[in-house]
């Protein structure tokens, strides 16, 4: 049984698990949207919104964590920088999900996951 167990596990071990999710959140930092499955677009909100509180916080040992989850410093700096600046005033619900459809070589649902901007 898997009560009380957060996260999904996608099929593939922690140590693969934990570069894929870090190698997308540093993507979607640089590129301010991907697109790729759906399990995966919502299991990387929540790292996303965890690397965003951290830039909203702004002190030192917010930004060493995120450089120990990141590991790029221009990310990391754009992060604390323009990123920290859009979320200010915002209470959470930092990304946005969009289904795209079926992907042509497998049918798995596709999705994009973006920074939501406000106007």
């Amino acid at each position: 049984m898997r009560h009380r167990k957060a996260g999904v596990k996608l099929n593939r071990t922690s140590s693969h698990r934990k570069a894929m999710f870090r190698n997308m959140v540093t993507s979607l930092f640089k590129h301010e949207s991907i697109k790729t499955t759906d399990a995966k677009a919502k299991e990387l909100r929540k790292h996303a919104d965890k690397m965003i509180t951290l830039a909203k916080r702004g002190d030192l040992h917010a930004r060493r964590q995120a450089l120990a989850y990141i590991r790029e410093k221009d990310v990391v700096h754009k992060l604390f920088s323009d990123v920290a600046e859009k979320f200010g005033n915002r209470e959470g619900g930092y990304t946005r999900v969009v289904k795209l459809g079926p992907r042509s070589g497998d049918a798995a649902p596709m999705s994009m996951i973006e920074l939501v901007m406000d106007k």
